[in-house]
């Protein structure tokens, strides 16, 4: 497949997203210009390395001071600029358990400065922390305000999923062999616990795993839809009961992503044989699957904010942008590494210029000021005549015409000596 298929008809809207793949990197991709062009990539930060592959991220796409948090593989959290790049701090989060989610806060407390943040971390063990950060300066060590708040979530199994709403005080959590269970993230107390399905008609018991999750408003916590291991979309409603109050399966592989439209409504599903669709999730109707097949499983579904457009990336190493309204692939990009996650960043408008590029710019112009000084200076200054070695081609040829010129010669001389002698003397010889 070619590095970046682009549709001319419906071209991308200005939108900026950052990938995260395998190998640590993370990736800059961007559409410019007011008209609909073609994502590029115009960043890529960090260095390749397994270990620090990126499990989970967060970002705060707010006007001033934006944020972006990341959490690795190795155990660390890092908090960076999302516009050029820059570490502000780092802290390891339970040693060499794996992190399984990520959350940025976006509001700040009463007593909390603008130069910090507040991060919740949960890992597979079901260790959950929340804990907030000073970063006066990117090259100062980072200082907790307080002890952080840690609890276990789950006392076996392995917790995979964990989300905040978007009020930013209830918390989701669940995996294998852990039912979906939310939490009031100021008392640090669990409120509701999901309750399992009951055995189907053949009366076997699908077991509890769950790989994804996403809460269906920003201003109600009490609804969210899940999906599982076992290929199915389950919907969550606190306030009427414990059990899903709808679930319908989607094809026959796990489902990897999922992710909510502001409508409140429809809702994105990909799963692990690359099969991206959109359903009315108060009917379980399939409004329609996604053009422009993945040849790998879908890791991330991402919906833009103010922009009909949807972003998914996955094994395939493509980040693909599809139109909401159509369903159709808007463009694709190849990333060379298989990607782990993505974020938009909705603040970007398209006519902003990154502080990296202008950084860029900047040194591309005193470099080129340097040259013409250098030019400049080389015109008033004469150099010194270099002595050129003669290529094996001049040497030849030079050969040839010496040669040449001697056979002339010989023939000269030849004709000057015949011509010494009188007409009857010659006659006289031949004949």
């Amino acid at each position: 497949m070619p590095r970046v298929i682009s549709n001319e008809t419906l071209g991308c809207p200005p939108i900026r997203t950052l990938t995260f793949d395998s190998l640590g990197l993370i990736k800059v991709t961007e559409a410019r210009g007011k008209e609909r062009g073609t994502p590029t990539v115009v960043n890529t930060w960090g260095e390749m390395n397994a270990s620090r592959c990126v499990l989970a991220a967060s970002m705060d796409d707010r006007l001033n001071n934006p944020l972006l948090a990341v959490a690795r593989k190795d155990g660390n959290v890092e908090v960076l600029n999302p516009c050029n790049g820059d570490l502000h701090f780092a802290y390891s989060v339970f040693g060499d358990n794996e992190i399984s989610g990520l959350h940025l806060f976006r509001k700040q407390k009463e007593d909390q400065t603008e130069k910090s943040c507040t991060l919740l971390t949960c890992t597979k063990k079901g260790d959950v922390s929340l804990r907030t950060v000073q970063f006066p300066d990117a090259r100062a060590d980072s200082s907790d305000d307080a002890a952080p708040k840690t609890w276990k979530a789950c006392g076996s199994g392995e917790l995979l999923v964990g989300k905040v709403d978007g009020t930013e005080n209830f918390g989701l959590f669940g995996g294998k062999r852990v039912e979906v269970n939310i939490w009031d993230l100021e008392q640090c107390t669990k409120i509701w616990s999901a309750k399992s399905p009951p055995k189907d008609n053949l009366g076997i018991f699908t077991p509890t795993w769950f790989t994804c999750a996403a809460f269906m408003s920003n201003e109600d916590h009490r609804k969210f839809v899940t999906g599982t291991k076992s290929h199915q979309v389950r919907l969550y409603d606190v306030s009427a009961q414990r059990r899903p109050v709808m679930s319908f399966d989607f094809h026959e592989t796990a489902i990897t992503a999922i992710t909510e439209d502001p409508d409140g409504h429809t809702v994105y599903v990909g799963n692990a044989s690359a099969d991206l669709a959109a359903f009315d999730i108060r009917t379980g109707k399939l409004l329609g699957s996604f053009l422009g097949k993945c040849s790998g499983s879908i890791r991330s579904v991402v919906r833009h904010p103010h922009h009909q457009v949807i972003a998914s990336c996955g094994l395939d190493r493509y980040l693909r942008v599809y139109d909401v309204k159509t369903r159709q692939l808007i463009s694709a990009v190849f990333l060379k590494q298989h990607l782990t996650g993505l974020v938009f960043d909705s603040g970007f408008s398209g006519e902003e210029i990154a502080v990296a590029n202008t950084v860029v710019e900047a040194e591309t112009e005193e470099t080129m000021e340097q040259e013409g000084q250098e030019e400049e200076n080389g015109d008033e200054t004469e150099e010194a005549p270099v002595k050129r070695k003669k290529s094996k081609k001049e040497k030849r040829s030079r050969e040839k015409v010496s040669e040449g010129e001697e056979i002339d010669k010989l023939r000269s001389k030849k004709t000057s000596f015949l011509s010494f002698f009188p007409k009857t003397l010659l006659l006289y010889l031949l004949f």
